[in-house]
């Protein structure tokens, strides 16, 4: 199935639209509060602690919102939180206009985490109701597409924010990330035609959550922990790769390379049927990670070292973006119905505590031995990610629905 073929099944564009539109928002979230922070208090100290408070908040409590919808609906949940966050960005722009101090500041960034609507998770959910039955093929199809529009979120967002801030209205960047994520969040919550139904209700919800502990289900968690180790690893090795070479703006040459490629590959692996079974795939695209990032290590003449960097963010671009449409449809396979919601929120939040841990280990290690040794922390994340898909064959045998 194409994807214009899966965006015509019946209500499938009603939702996913609205979801798109919601993504661009949360991707512009993070980098608004710096721009408005960094403009109110003159500090990037404090700009940091305010968008850390944020991340960690939704990091947090992401799976607790996803559990909630699984139990209540998405209506019911939904449209509360996205009240909330709009109710918390006008805390934090006021706090922010009115010179409060950073403590405030840092509270109302949690709460404005907190109360993320889990957008990505509850159109995974959605996608998984809708294509039940004969149409489940369709399923990976559907889940690199939810890929596609959250790369594409996070390459327009960003530079959406940047370029109102750098007009000098941080405050209207900051507002519009909102807009995006409250409309977004609440004409999908109105969409009652393809909204899941509610499956674990009251007794039958600690039944259903068991299935969270199944050790195929972990296992992704984990996958998805090194998979954000490697990339808050990457973003600090490359820049660190550049700067020494004395020309910073390569770094962003690789990074747009990468983006192109990841988006390319998730185009491509979308748009095919494919024979083997995810979990074979999973560790296939997982070793095509773990050895695409050796030539990062590669040494000799600055062209080779030049060049096997380059290649390195290439090949590595193209296997993480399947590995995390992989983690997806086996997620969808491995739980009950009745915790899916929260299944798909927690490895997010995996991604984000293994990404800001290895940042920090990157940095520690490019201060004692250069770009090459945050490089080298990259390998090893890659070569966990494979390690663990390697190993985990058995664990993620699809479960039998409860």
């Amino acid at each position: 199935m194409t994807y214009r073929e899966l965006l015509r099944t019946p209500g499938a564009a009603a939702f996913f639209i609205p979801t798109a539109a919601g993504r661009v928002g949360i991707a512009m979230t993070s980098l608004s509060i710096v721009w408005l922070v960094r403009s109110a208090t003159g500090s990037y100290a404090t700009a940091g602690v305010v968008t850390g408070a944020f991340a960690v908040a939704d990091a947090l409590v992401g799976p607790q919102v996803g559990r909630l919808i699984d139990r209540f609906g998405q209506r019911r949940v939904l449209l509360p939180a996205a009240l909330v966050h709009a109710v918390a960005v006008a805390a934090l722009v006021l706090s922010a206009g009115y010179g409060a101090p950073g403590w405030v500041l840092a509270a109302a960034g949690a709460l404005v985490g907190a109360s993320l609507p889990q957008l990505s998770a509850a159109a995974l959910a959605r996608w998984s109701a809708l294509l039940d039955g004969e149409r489940k093929p369709a399923l990976p199809t559907a889940y690199a597409l939810e890929s596609l529009s959250n790369s594409v979120a996070y390459l327009v967002g960003p530079a959406l924010v940047s370029t109102i801030a750098a007009a000098g209205r941080p405050v209207l960047g900051t507002l519009s990330a909102a807009a995006l994520v409250v409309a977004g969040g609440s004409m999908l919550a109105l969409q009652r035609r393809t909204e899941p139904p509610v499956l674990a209700r009251d007794g039958g919800h600690a039944h259903h959550r068991r299935a969270l502990l199944r050790p195929g289900f972990m296992l992704l968690v984990g996958v998805n922990t090194t998979i954000g180790g490697f990339f808050g690893t990457m973003s600090i090795a490359v820049t660190a790769f550049a700067l020494e070479r004395g020309t910073p703006g390569l770094a962003a040459v690789l990074f747009a390379a990468s983006n192109g490629a990841g988006l390319l590959a998730v185009v491509v692996y979308g748009q095919r049927r494919w024979h083997a079974e995810p979990r074979i795939q999973l560790a296939v695209a997982a070793l095509a990670l773990g050895l695409g990032s050796l030539p990062l290590l590669a040494g000799g003449s600055p062209a080779v070292v030049l060049a096997g960097v380059s290649a390195g963010v290439l090949l590595t671009a193209v296997a993480v973006p399947v590995v995390l449409v992989l983690g997806s449809t086996l997620a969808d396979a491995v739980v009950d119905r009745g915790v899916l919601t929260e299944a798909f929120a927690w490895p997010g939040s995996a991604s984000a505590a293994g990404g800001a841990v290895a940042a920090t280990v990157a940095g520690l290690a490019v201060d004692g031995a250069g770009a090459r040794g945050g490089l080298l922390v990259a390998v090893a994340a890659a070569g966990s990610t494979t390690a663990l898909a390697l190993t985990g064959l058995r664990a993620l045998r699809p479960a039998e629905r409860d």
